[in-house]
């Protein structure tokens, strides 16, 4: 979440008319994550998310996104659901943008889980991904491992302003992860970026998932790895240390529902090295290339070198869980 596209009363007014959700009462700008343009809406006293869609978010995937929203609502996952506007569609399009409204989620992210927040989410992400197996809705990952070494290409020059060793840092596991990746495990849809910001509690019980926009196809496990970077480091960003309790924890709430497989638990440490990469190079690209005046909180991509060191000193599942 950002602020990209800024927007007066009189334009969240003009939105607002194509929708049958009543006066506008108040608004502000979301200034958290870093991806599409965001705003808190009061409409006749109800709580609405405005989001006009910027940078990575490709209009023909906007469909999937609003289906998924609507369908895992209707599954019972406590997310998001679309507003439909008056032509009867869930995208609006408004001055060269596209936008959705989406109803409100209450409760708040949460900076660290406890360990039974991460077995909660555990739970509830093993839900997730057995209802989606039954989805038809199909979206390739654009950020799979098959983007890195591009991605990568395009901040080399420039990555060394950010930490001198970072190029020689990235080769190496990159090298490691394109040579190690696996090829056949169970896939479906994925949320694929669980970090705490898109994790809400209320009164310290989940309370649900926020942020759709990188949902794709990919491996279930892939998805426990992005967690396990996402949910289960302490400590300052400098000095972070796996927590093995949070992960064990997590992977019991997940493994209630679905269990792993041989195979997916032989490839968490390669999965996770590669999640810890694939978030570090996009944290890179967007240091390096920052929008000229938006309101947006850049997240810093050093946090991804204490990862990066556990994961490729890790021998095998038995250092993530038990």
């Amino acid at each position: 979440m950002a602020v990209y596209t800024k927007f007066e009363k009189n334009n969240i007014e003009e939105i607002l008319s194509n929708y049958e959700i009543g006066k506008l009462n108040s608004f502000n700008g979301i200034k958290e994550g870093i991806e599409n343009t965001n705003y808190f809406l009061l409409a006749d006293n109800k709580k609405y998310i405005l989001t006009v869609y910027e940078k990575r978010i490709k209009s023909e995937d906007l469909p999937f996104f609003s289906e998924l929203m609507t369908n895992l609502n209707k599954a019972s996952v406590k997310c998001p659901v679309p507003i439909i506007n008056k032509k009867k569609e869930s995208i609006t399009e408004y001055k060269g943008k596209k936008l959705m409204i989406v109803t409100y989620l209450e409760g708040k992210a949460k900076k660290n889980l406890t360990p039974q927040n991460c077995k909660a989410v555990g739970i509830e992400v093993a839900k997730m991904h057995e209802i989606t197996k039954n989805f038809k809705i199909k979206r390739s990952n654009d950020l799979s491992i098959n983007s890195w070494r591009k991605l990568f290409n395009s901040v080399k020059s420039d990555c060394s302003k950010i930490h001198k060793d970072l190029p020689k840092l990235i080769e190496t596991n990159l090298a490691d992860v394109e040579k190690n990746w696996p090829n056949n495990l169970p896939k479906g849809i994925i949320h694929a970026d669980l970090f705490n910001d898109n994790i809400f509690f209320n009164n310290d019980k989940f309370s649900g998932l926020i942020d759709f926009y990188f949902s794709c196809e990919d491996f279930y496990a892939f998805e426990i790895a992005i967690c396990f970077n996402a949910l289960c480091f302490d400590g300052e960003p400098k000095n972070l240390s796996f927590n093995v309790t949070k992960a064990k924890k997590f992977i019991e709430g997940y493994s209630s529902i679905r269990k792993l497989t041989d195979n997916e638990k032989s490839n968490i440490k390669v999965l996770s090295q590669g999640a810890a990469l694939r978030f570090l190079l996009t944290r890179v690209f967007d240091a390096l290339n920052t929008v000229k005046g938006a309101i947006v909180k850049v997240k810093d991509p050093m946090e991804y070198l204490k990862r990066l060191e556990f994961h490729k000193n890790s021998k095998n599942f038995e250092d993530y869980f038990f």
